[in-house]
C-alpha cells in the first residue's frame, strides 16, 4: 500500500499519519527527513543538495526526486511506504508522478485532510506544551483538549508554547504555499485527483480535518 499524504500545518496530518504507520507497519517517509540522511550519509546527492542548503537556495526537483525513489526503493518500503512532505507544488507533482511511473511504482492511494485556513492556524497557535510531558494533548482552540486554565489537562503541569508556533507571519507564508490551487501544494493534490479519476487507478481520499484525532483516524481506516 503506497500511499501519499497532504494536509495543511495544524491539520494533524503528522498524527494520522504515525497512527498508519503503527497500524500497516509502513515507514513514514518524511521529504526532510530524507534530505538529513543524504547529507548525514555523506551520498552524492546529498552533497549536491548540502551545496543548495548552504547558499539558502531549494534543492533542484532533478536531486530531491532521485533522493525521494531512492528511498522509496529501499528493503524496508517492499510492502508499501506513506510520503508526507513532497510534492508541494503542481509543477513537482507531474515530475514525482512520471518519475514514480518510469521506475515501476505504483501509486495505490492519495489522502486529503480538508480543514478550513482559519481553523488551521488556530489550532497551531492554541497548541501547549505541558512541562512534565510534551506528549499531553493541550489546544486553546480545541474543546476535547482545551487545557485547565493555564495548567495541563492530563497532569496539571505549567504549559508553554513554542515561539514558531506563536510566529503568525510564518504561518501565514506556509500557509499560503499549502493552499494555493494554482500552483502550490493543494494544485500538487488536485493534479493527483485528476489523475485519480482519468487512470482509475489511484484511489483518492478527502478527510474532514474537524474532528477529533480518534474520528479522524476512523473515518480514515474506514475509507483505506
Amino acid at each position: 500500500m503506497n500511499i501519499l499524504f497532504f494536509g495543511p500545518n495544524g491539520s494533524g496530518k503528522g498524527t494520522q499519519g504515525a497512527i498508519l504507520k503503527e497500524k500497516y507497519s509502513l515507514p513514514h517517509i518524511e521529504s526532510g527527513a530524507i534530505f538529513r540522511e543524504n547529507i548525514k550519509g555523506g551520498t552524492k546527492l546529498g552533497a549536491e543538495a548540502k551545496a543548495y542548503i548552504d547558499k539558502g537556495d531549494l534543492v533542484p526537483d532533478e536531486i530531491t526526486i532521485p533522493m525521494i525513489l531512492d528511498r522509496l526503493q529501499q528493503s524496508d518500503c517492499k510492502k508499501g511506504w506513506l510520503l508526507d512532505g513532497f510534492p508541494r507544488n503542481k509543477v513537482q507533482a507531474e515530475k514525482l508522478d512520471e518519475s514514480l511511473k518510469k521506475a515501476g511504482m505504483g501509486l495505490d492511494i492519495v489522502v486529503e485532510i480538508i480543514l478550513d485556513r482559519e481553523i488551521a492556524k488556530n489550532r497551531i497557535m492554541g497548541r501547549r506544551l505541558c512541562a512534565n510531558d510534551n506528549n499531553h494533548p493541550n489546544n486553546i482552540f480545541i474543546d476535547a483538549i482545551k487545557p485547565n486554565g493555564d495548567k495541563c489537562r492530563v497532569c496539571g503541569g505549567a504549559l508553554t508554547t513554542r515561539a514558531d508556533d506563536q510566529d503568525e507571519d510564518a504561518i501565514n507564508k506556509r500557509h499560503s504555499i499549502y493552499y494555493d490551487k494554482k500552483t502550490g501544494t493543494l494544485a500538487s493534490a488536485y493534479y493527483f485527483k485528476d489523475v485519480a479519476k482519468k487512470e482509475g487507478k489511484i484511489k483518492y481520499i478527502e478527510l474532514d480535518g474537524k474532528p477529533g484525532v480518534k474520528e479522524v483516524t476512523a473515518e480514515l481506516v474506514s475509507k483505506l
